[in-house]
């Protein structure tokens, strides 16, 4: 994604969270005195095989991301809860999972410690169990929720392993993919149609996930690929501050904290209203 996924340079890498090519992965080196940063605000500075998977997983930008299946179930008269609990499912293999463990993959962006054969065989085995609920929900839906399931297994791949020469992996790609279409994809399942609400809805997700690239992308540059960061400030009076790269990162990573859990917070809200 996720993620998913993620990064100054265009996105022409290996996936949303991957170094610039000849760039090593991880927390980028400290200035002399400066303590190293971790590759992302949510990476536990001590590390081991579940500190690396959490860290795979991306909780906040998975459960941001989750949300907007809430939101587009949200805009259904009624809401059919076994569908939406198997939507979320199917989201959280394939985005969650899949997307983020063949991130990890493509140039190592979290410096984990988990190896090729293990994060492949993680990305398979979720993405086909997502496609697996996606073709259960068939059953409760119809067989016009095929082509969603087809399209969110094709973008998984699409986008994080970087098909048709990254054309897939862009802001808006990343925007698309994993903003509007969870909306719209929850939307259809609960109503078996697109409303003009729903449109509306993913228009708002493609819009957030936008912004999210917008704070994260510097925000991933600072921390893997930025050695020093010296900030001074004179102010109007003359006084002057001085900053490092904390400095430097605290305002993007608290906007985007926030406005994870805010949204996190308003799809279970809207959702619980509706019942």
């Amino acid at each position: 994604m996720a993620e998913d996924d993620d990064r100054t340079r265009p996105d022409t890498g290996a996936g949303p969270d991957a170094p610039a090519d000849g760039e090593d992965a991880g927390a980028a080196a400290p200035a002399s005195g400066e303590e190293p940063l971790p590759p992302a605000f949510y990476v536990r500075e001590r590390r081991g095989p579940l500190a690396d998977w959490w860290a795979v997983l991306h909780p906040p930008y998975t459960a941001w991301h989750l949300s907007y299946v809430l939101l587009g179930a949200a805009v259904s008269e009624t809401i059919d809860l076994p569908v939406l609990a198997y939507t979320l499912a199917a989201f959280f293999l394939a985005v969650g999972v899949s997307a983020h463990a063949l991130d990890e993959v493509q140039g190592r962006p979290l410096a984990t410690g988990l190896s090729d054969r293990t994060l492949w065989a993680v990305a398979v085995i979720a993405l086909v169990l997502a496609v697996g609920v996606g073709g259960y929900g068939l059953v409760r839906v119809g067989a016009w929720l095929l082509p969603f399931v087809v399209v969110g297994a094709f973008l998984v791949l699409a986008y994080n392993l970087e098909w048709f020469g990254g054309r897939v992996h862009t802001d808006l790609g990343f925007a698309l993919a994993w903003g509007a279409f969870p909306a719209l994809t929850s939307a259809f399942a609960q109503q078996g149609r697109v409303s003009v609400a729903a449109v509306m809805v993913a228009t708002g997700a493609t819009a957030l996930s936008w912004a999210q690239r917008a704070l994260s992308t510097p925000v991933r540059h600072v921390r893997r690929r930025v050695r020093s960061v010296e900030i001074r400030i004179v102010a109007a009076d003359g006084e002057v501050s001085h900053g490092d790269a904390r400095t430097l990162l605290e305002p993007s990573e608290r906007a985007l904290r926030t406005t994870a859990w805010a949204v996190v917070t308003l799809g279970v809200g809207l959702v619980l209203a509706r019942l």
